[in-house]
């Protein structure tokens, strides 16, 4: 950025444009010094030319202030990208249940973004296919796949990770850690070894989302001594792997995650991340890491302007989520990416989780077109209110068997039976002589269900659908009205990347030039989404 102390003149080839249209053209111009200069006409732009001393010289306009050539692959940090392999700093966040699928991944791969597969809630042979396809698609390539904290299904967590190291995946996305379980201590220190400098190198690398700084400060220190003596003792870590364990911290990145869908705690992203990047700071103090933990940002991420507020704050990367659901790669169905190309900001409110449902953990979905929320939140205050199904007042459970679950309770019961039989048989023992543990079941059959019809389509459904979606949804529909975008089979996850990582840096271009004191034309001054393979930009309306 330049704000000259004495007077400046511009000079170039082509003079520069006045029009909201050209101004537009030459700061969407990325690749090149933008020039702002006083013209007869009024203010003007030019992508290209030069700064030249005012004394003595012929030709030439006032210079008011220039910014340096800005691709979006500048914004955060460039660790970010030589430690993951991409062009950009952007990860598509895992949505569970397969919704951030391996199409999405594999797409955002190809063209140098990364992606991390919502793992999830699927059964290991499907996560397997996944892995498979990884390996012969975009073998070489980034991916990452998710790994959910599951304190009420551990044995989930520990055949995803046992999965993880039998195909060599390279990088997980932790998320809903309450606590570090020995699961994902295991898998990050499983990839340690000793470089030939005779530092520690992390194989494995782990990218904790977080919203609360008591469980950033987990990921950020090396793994618990307990965890690492325990691992080794199992044999499931080498001495090595245990000696290098203290140091190394337990994640490479943490992304702080704000208003987001699904499970959020709905922290505002300006009060949430300088919080962690004080506390990044202090703990890098301590033990002088040397790589710090990288900081992202995720939760309320839907346009250009809110990506570039990110990276503004300190972000060294940036994490979506809802909008990726809206785009023809994910797993979620045709009617479900249409419900959600018309949410809009406030269409979103908390309902109980299927996976922490006990414990009454909520995350955050879309209300319009569904009556889940409501009918989650019943079940939730049923399952509070009473012992068992037995409990249940008779017109109360006639009314759930007719409307939400349609069918009597005591068959989905036994739909509950066959179903942990296949995954997780301990479920059973623990409901064995605990009615309020099987009211549990059979509610989260709900729970899980609705998801699950969301991702079919199931056309009978419709209004059970359970869609996480955050604000960022609607802010996103809102920007992309009078584009391409605005159609949900225009949506493709690497297209909607690369129009947020280059608005954002649009944005940030134009936030330097107002801080040189230089006024630019509100047309010309938000950026909008063309097709890729328009060879012009152009700016709808600007006349």
């Amino acid at each position: 950025m330049n704000h000259p102390q004495t007077p400046l003149l511009w000079q170039g080839e082509q003079y520069p444009s006045t029009d909201p249209a050209g101004i537009y053209q030459a700061l969407a111009d990325l690749e090149h010094p933008c020039f702002v200069v006083r013209t007869p006409q009024g203010i003007g732009a030019a992508a290209g030319g030069r700064a030249v001393p005012s004394g003595g010289r012929a030709g030439g306009l006032p210079l008011l202030a220039a910014a340096a050539p800005l691709p979006p692959q500048r914004l955060g940090s460039a660790a970010f990208l030589a430690a993951h392999g991409v062009r950009q700093p952007y990860l598509a966040g895992a949505m569970a249940g397969g919704i951030a699928s391996a199409d999405l991944v594999i797409a955002l791969a190809r063209q140098g973004f990364l992606g991390s597969f919502g793992a999830a809630g699927l059964l290991p042979e499907s996560i397997e296919k996944a892995l498979a396809r990884f390996a012969a698609e975009i073998p070489g390539l980034p991916y990452a796949v998710n790994l959910i904290h599951s304190p009420s299904e551990e044995r989930l967590e520990r055949e995803a990770v046992e999965l993880f190291l039998r195909h060599g995946v390279r990088c997980v996305e932790a998320s809903a850690f309450m606590a570090l379980s020995p699961h994902i201590v295991r898998y990050r220190l499983a990839g340690l070894r000793r470089g030939p400098d005779g530092r520690p190198v992390a194989d494995h690398r782990v990218i904790a989302k977080i919203s609360r700084t008591e469980t950033a400060e987990r990921f950020m220190r090396p793994a618990p001594a307990a965890a690492v003596s325990a691992l080794l003792e199992q044999g499931l870590i080498t001495a090595l792997q245990a000696d290098l364990a203290k140091y190394v911290p337990m994640a490479d990145d943490i992304t702080v995650e704000a208003d987001s869908g699904g499970h959020t705690d709905r922290r505002p992203l300006p009060a949430l991340l300088p919080s962690i990047l004080r506390l990044r700071d202090a703990v890098q103090r301590e033990h002088r890491y040397p790589a710090p933990v990288r900081v992202g940002a995720a939760g309320g991420l839907g346009t250009p302007a809110a990506v570039a507020a990110a990276f503004a704050m300190g972000a060294a990367y940036v994490v979506t989520g809802s909008v990726n659901q809206s785009c023809v790669e994910s797993g979620a169905s045709k009617a479900t990416r249409a419900l959600l190309a018309e949410a809009g900001i406030a269409d979103c409110e908390m309902a109980p989780a299927a996976d922490m449902f006990e414990l009454g953990v909520e995350l955050q979905v879309l209300k319009k077109g569904t009556l889940f929320p409501m009918r989650a939140k019943k079940l939730y205050e049923l399952y509070q209110a009473y012992d068992g199904l037995e409990s249940l007042p008779e017109a109360e459970r006639a009314r759930l068997e007719a409307q939400v679950f349609r069918r009597p309770l005591a068959d989905v019961w036994q739909e509950c039976v066959g179903y942990f039989e296949r995954r997780d048989p301990e479920q059973l023992a623990r409901a064995a002589g605990n009615p309020k543990r099987r009211m549990a079941l059979v509610f989260r059959w709900y729970l899980g269900m609705s998801s699950r019809w969301a991702v079919t389509g199931d056309p009978d459904r419709t209004l059970d659908y359970q869609i996480w979606c955050g604000p960022a949804m609607g802010s996103f529909n809102d920007w992309v009205t009078a584009s391409y975008l605005k159609a949900p089979g225009n949506r493709r996850v690497a297209e909607v990347a690369h129009h947020l990582m280059r608005g954002a840096a649009f944005h940030t271009r134009i936030a330097q030039l107002r801080t040189a004191g230089v006024h630019i034309p509100a047309a010309a001054a938000d950026y909008r989404p063309v097709p890729l393979e328009s060879a012009v930009t152009t700016l709808e309306g600007a006349r």
